[in-house]
């Protein structure tokens, strides 16, 4: 019998469509996502294991080794910096994602972020609950400049609805060259161009050491007076201990976060007591309509591996250059 394992929290567990198509499958299915511990639990099953659906717990060499019978690692999302993807090369096992499965789920929430910060949502509820009626006074987005950094199918999305709303849409990204003819509608520029000219800076580029601290103490100091910072990408792209600094001092007006440095959060960092702040627990991908496409896009390609295929969304398909019996010995 065919054993999927996830550390994904989500993964054929909300929605209709996939838990039912699980379920049809005759699959053994086993969910370790204990986010108390480094693994999620799955230590102990690892040896069984032949198709592991990853959430946000690393996947590393050490995994591998105790994993003789694993046969792919899919990745219940986009981002795979937690997973060793050279490791599983190494060993002759595929890695698989979701390329734009929950784009635009986090898009809406970066937009939402945007919303709530500049209409100082949070504090407003607060106000009533407490018995107060002191009416804040917000900005409209309207006519205020986004920018955008990173220009992946994220990024995009996020930019095509805040032009919607008439913002000034101004984008940074490594391939920005690639995009200028494509997309006309938009600005592409520096990161320090878009530092001292956004209003509302929104951060979508991928994780990992590429990108650790993109944005550190100097970026943020570069950052227009009074901006507001949205982080739905990963948490360590964000020096949080100078932006806490930023937003306490008035230099910066407001963050909001969806992505931590440590998750769940370290609640002793002084950003979760910083000013003008607002929180969620990594929840950009989470809407059943996300949920339902990246677990389709998951299904479908255990499917594919089962009859012998390889999925397009493989992330390194040099693994299939290699006999069955050359990538076999490369997993003992």
């Amino acid at each position: 019998m065919t054993f999927v394992a996830t550390t994904s929290p989500s993964f054929a567990r909300r929605g209709s469509v996939i838990p039912d198509r699980m379920q049809a499958t005759g699959w053994r299915f086993e969910r370790y996502d204990d986010m108390r511990l480094a693994d999620g639990g799955i230590g102990p099953v690892l040896g069984e294991v032949e198709y592991l659906v990853s959430g946000i717990h690393p996947v590393t060499e050490e995994t591998l080794d105790a994993a003789p019978n694993l046969r792919a690692v899919l990745k219940h999302g986009v981002g795979v910096d937690n997973i060793d993807i050279a490791a599983c090369t190494a060993r002759g096992i595929p890695v698989t994602n979701a390329p734009g499965a929950n784009a635009n789920s986090v898009a809406e929430l970066a937009i939402g972020m945007a919303l709530n910060l500049s209409r100082h949502l949070q504090s407003q509820h607060a106000a009533i609950v407490d018995g107060g009626w002191e009416r804040a006074t917000g900005r409209e987005l309207s006519g205020r400049t986004l920018g955008i950094v990173g220009f992946g199918d994220i990024g995009r999305l996020t930019a095509e609805k805040a032009q919607a709303l008439g913002m000034n849409v101004i984008v940074t990204d490594l391939n920005a060259d690639a995009f200028r003819d494509r997309f006309p509608q938009y600005e592409f520029t520096t990161l320090p161009d878009v530092l001292a000219r956004a209003d509302i800076l929104s951060l979508h580029v991928s994780g990992g050491p590429s990108n650790a601290q993109l944005i550190d103490r100097a970026a943020i100091a570069a950052m227009k007076p009074g901006a507001l910072l949205i982080n739905a990408a990963r948490g360590e792209v964000v020096d949080d201990n100078a932006l806490a600094e930023a937003l306490d001092s008035g230099r910066l007006g407001g963050a909001a976060i969806d992505a931590h440095v440590v998750e769940p959060p370290d609640l002793s960092r002084p950003i979760y007591s910083a000013k003008n702040t607002l929180f969620t627990p990594h929840i950009g991908a989470e809407t059943e309509e996300s949920i339902t496409r990246v677990g389709g896009f998951v299904m479908d390609d255990i499917e594919t591996f089962l009859a012998g295929g390889r999925p397009a969304r493989c992330l390194n398909p040099e693994v299939f250059g290699a006999s069955a019996e050359t990538a076999a010995d490369r997993r003992t």
